[in-house]
């Protein structure tokens, strides 16, 4: 059995307003594993974007709070962590990509001020600093052909910077600001940004909203991350530009190997980019498969309707099938499981306890009462 590379268990995160608690996140438990796609799916409101901010530890307090659970990360509680702690891991080891990257750029500071400040805050640059004045070096010997004295000094000279490879000394801030911005623009070349020479000079207002978002998701890859969370990443990008990013997501996650948590509502991403999938309704998790499996063998009512509300290319349909009912009110969730009201499989036990997650076959997982416990 593989280890998980972050394993949250029973997560409980709740929202305290005047009008009540809201229970986002009602004991929520999945497995990410090493050099996975994992997709989180559901409708709007059910509690994604909370599971990605309680992982980051990143929820608003006050209103919002981590109840209970855990987020094992490499063997460490990130729950548990102090915020310095968490700090070296959060940006650097677990990244986030948001949905719009407007809101999450600053519109005052350039593209390459803001990738070299994740760089600068993340990384140990004194070893680049060094190898970048042997570059400078090696352009100098080779302006210096002829002149015996002058080559003879660079030498001597990069073989002093050589030694220092050891045990690099502190960078001077002129030098640190170089070094960053050399990285800032491999990591916008490795996002297939065009001409990022250029980019790093200017400022988000200038840029597309696919180069917008291309320049968020360099910020995430810049520190070569284990996890990288892309919180719906494609919303507000055309349709040709959201296959562009998705491709890009895949391509990277393989060059760099890290594991990726996606979120979306949009099934055909799921489909497309997703090793496994956890369905989410109203603040649980209802079911986790593979991919494949989910598509050809759907087990919960709930993601069966979310499947048949698919519109087929091959059949003239006039009007979609919907699922009927409305999302409940997380302030006063139903009894038992959350989907019961809207059910058309609806039992007498599923208004009095949520069901427990069952593994009905190998690596498909549901929690409903429709299949009994072995």
């Amino acid at each position: 059995m593989r280890e998980p590379l972050i394993s949250v268990q029973n997560l409980k995160t709740y929202f305290h307003t005047y009008g009540g608690v809201v229970r986002a996140l009602e004991g929520i438990s999945f497995d990410i594993y090493p050099e996975e796609t994992f997709g989180l799916v559901g409708e709007t409101g059910c509690g994604k974007s909370v599971t990605s901010l309680s992982i980051m530890r990143l929820v608003p307090n006050p209103p919002g709070k981590i109840e209970a659970g855990k987020v094992t990360y490499r063997g460490q509680d990130l729950l548990q962590l102090t915020e310095d702690q968490m700090r070296r891991i959060r940006g650097s080891k677990i990244t986030m990509i948001f949905q719009d990257p407007m809101t999450f750029l600053n519109p005052v500071l350039t593209i390459g001020e803001q990738v070299t400040e994740v760089i600068e805050i993340h990384q140990d640059l004194a070893k680049e600093v060094v190898l970048l004045k042997i570059e400078d070096l090696k352009d100098k010997l080779a302006r210096a052909q002829g002149n015996t004295s002058a080559g003879r000094a660079v030498e001597q000279r990069m073989r002093q910077l050589e030694a220092e490879l050891e045990t690099p000394p502190k960078p001077r801030r002129r030098e640190l600001k170089k070094a960053a911005l050399k990285r800032a623009e491999a990591a916008l070349r490795l996002v297939r940004m065009p001409d990022p020479e250029k980019v790093v000079k200017q400022y988000p207002h200038e840029l597309s909203g696919g180069m917008r978002q291309r320049a968020v998701i360099a910020m995430a890859l810049s520190c070569n991350p284990d996890l990288l969370i892309a919180d719906e990443p494609t919303t507000s990008l055309d349709v040709t530009i959201q296959a562009q990013i998705l491709t890009l997501l895949s391509e990277l996650e393989k060059k760099i190997g890290a594991s990726v948590l996606l979120i979306t509502h949009d099934m055909g991403i799921v489909a497309e980019t997703c090793d496994r999938v956890g369905v989410m309704y109203a603040g649980n998790i209802i079911e986790v498969s593979e991919t494949k499996a989910l598509f050809e063998k759907p087990l919960h009512p709930y993601t069966r309707g979310l499947l048949r509300a698919i519109p087929k290319l091959h059949k003239d349909v006039k009007n979609l099938e919907t699922i009927p009912g409305s999302v409940p009110n997380l302030i006063y969730p139903p009894s038992g499981c959350r989907f019961h009201p809207r059910c058309p499989f609806k039992m007498e036990v599923c208004d009095k306890e949520f069901p427990p997650m069952l593994e009905i076959e190998s690596g498909h997982s549901v929690a409903c009462y429709l299949y009994p416990e072995k």
